[in-house]
Formats: C-alpha cells, structure tokens, sequence
C-alpha cells in the first residue's frame, strides 16, 4: 500500500502492478493458509472433547473458548460455508487494507466470542469462524463508508454484493446459528474501522489526459499566473455587522427639578 502517487516522477505503471499482484497474493496465501489450519483442526476434532474448548456463556470456565472456539466447527457443511467466506472476504480485505485488516483481526476473534458468552443462552455451547467472518465483512463495509475513496467504495461493493445477508445474520434467525457470535464479530469489525481506517494510505489516484490539457491551456493563457481572480474566487474578509433593532425609542427619564416639593406617595398635584 505504500506506492507513489501518479503524479510523482517515481511512479511506475508497471512496478505498480506487480506490487498489486504481489499483494493480492499474499492476502491469498495468508487466507487459505487460515482455512488449511480450521480443515486440520476439524479433521482432529474426533479424537479429543472440543466441547470445554467451546464458549460457554455465562460461564468462567468458557471463557477460554474466547481464543480457541473460531478454530472448531460443528460439521463439514459448517466449516466448508465458514471457508469459502473467510477465503473470499479475508483476500478481499487483506488486499486492500494490509495493515488495517491484520490490526483488527485480534478484535474480530475477541469480539466474536465475548457476543457469544454475554448473549448467548446458558448451558449452550458456541464454536466456528461465522463470527470472524462477520467481523471481516463490516470491517470493509465501514472501512468503505469511512474512506470513500474509489477503492474503499469498490472493496465495499464486492462484499456487499456476494455477503451483503450478513446484515441480517446479526439477528436471530435460524435455530441453531450463534447469532450472538455474528453480531460480536459485527461490532468488531466497525469498531476496528472506526479505529485504523487511517492505517492504510489511499491507492494511487489515476491521471487522465484531459487534466494535463486544462491545466496547459490555464498556463498558456496566463504564464505569468497575473490575470486577476473571479470576484466569486475573491474570499471575505470583512462582514459589516448586523443593524441593531430598535422598535420603540424611549427618552431617558429626566431628574426632578429641585424647585418644585415632592409628591406625596399615592396623590396627585392640587
């Protein structure tokens, strides 16, 4: 993400390219490399009991589930969902914002497990990645409306376009789905928008041709930078202040005049 800026004497078209690729492969690479480890973990789960391994809410032994229960899934319809979408949204992210989406990845797998121990039902026992992938999701939909960049928008697009329903898998929905756990992972991910969506600098913006052109013909006509600016490019210095209103003008009250007595309280003159 470090690259030049079009304008820049440095930059490279081609260079820019291949730096691109480079790092659309590593995202990839680092994203299977995640779903080799949730396939291997599942593969052992048959010979030991994964269920104190699990979050259980509410429970204090459950909370170590909070670092391991991501890395468990309950059947190979469960894991197989989990990794295509954290293959898809982990390149996806890890592409566009490297910095940003390894900085929030520790938010992601915290968040998703503490919604499932504050939220979950008591005696229930929560495990999978859905809330990791949740929390990747609203990690480039918030990162997409925070930057606004051509980028950010077009990343937030693409995830909106294939995982959009995880706005709606935050809620209750189906028996048997850790609701608790997406909306975790939910919250994550905004909140770690919120917090890096300045870690990655914005993507080269492209220069087209008829930008060189205005700007050439802006200095051919005046070389010298002499002609004088539009009045409607001329900023305000001054403002008159506002008229004050007056609606009725009363005089001042003038003194007594010290020949005449005092008026008794209450009566009037003879």
């Amino acid at each position: 993400m470090d690259s030049h800026h079009p304008d820049d004497p440095r930059f490279d078209a081609q260079a820019q390219g291949r730096f691109d690729r480079r790092r659309l492969l590593r995202a990839l690479n680092a994203s299977l490399v995640f779903v080799l480890l949730l396939v291997l973990v599942y593969s052992a789960q048959g010979s030991f009991d994964w269920r104190p391994w699990a979050v259980a809410p509410h429970a204090l032994e459950g909370l170590k589930g909070l670092l391991t229960a991501p890395l468990l899934h309950g059947s190979v319809d469960h894991i197989a969902a989990n990794a295509v979408a954290l293959l898809m949204l982990g390149t996806l992210a890890g592409s566009v914002y490297p910095k940003a989406t390894v900085r929030a990845l520790p938010l992601l797998w915290l968040g998703s497990g503490l919604g499932a121990w504050l939220l979950g039902d008591a005696g229930s026992r929560h495990l999978g990645a859905s809330g990791v992938g949740h929390g990747l999701m609203f990690l480039v939909f918030g990162l997409g409306l925070l930057r606004r960049d051509r980028a950010a928008i077009a990343t937030s697009m693409i995830a909106f376009l294939f995982y959009g329903s995880m706005l709606v898998t935050v809620l209750p929905h189906e028996p048997g789905v850790s609701w608790q756990a997406h909306m975790g992972g939910a919250i994550g991910g905004l909140v770690a928008a919120l917090l890096f969506r300045r870690a990655d600098p914005a993507l080269p913006r492209k220069r087209y041709s008829w930008e060189d052109e205005e700007e050439a013909q802006a200095l051919a006509e005046d070389p010298d930078g002499l002609e004088l600016p539009m009045p409607r490019e001329v900023p305000v210095l001054w403002h008159p202040a506002p008229p004050t209103r007056v609606v009725l003008p009363f005089p001042a009250p003038r003194p007594p005049s010290p020949d005449l007595p005092p008026t008794a309280p209450g009566r009037g003159q003879p």
